[in-house]
């Protein structure tokens, strides 16, 4: 399954992924820090979702109370959910 989501409250404005078989591919950020998002995107290549979600939900950034990363876990589990 494809999936697009829009962030919130974060310098990236959207998510895109793939979800095959419960794993996590081919994740692109749209805006934000590029270097740090595509690292992102690298290390998560082919994990397990739920490894994905544990490893970056509550992740922030600055004073805020998410972060891109945060913002992939929430899309993957808006995903799991849809």
């Amino acid at each position: 399954m494809h999936v697009t989501s829009k962030t919130k409250d974060v310098c990236s404005t959207l998510i895109d992924f793939d979800l095959i078989d419960g794993k996590v591919y081919n994740v692109v950020f749209k805006g934000g820090c590029n270097g740090n998002l595509k690292a992102i995107g690298k290390l998560v290549e082919g994990m397990d979702r739920e490894q994905v979600v544990r490893t970056l939900r509550g992740n922030t950034c600055g004073n805020s109370y998410t972060s891109c990363a945060d913002q992939l876990a929430r899309a993957i589990e808006a995903a799991e959910e849809a």
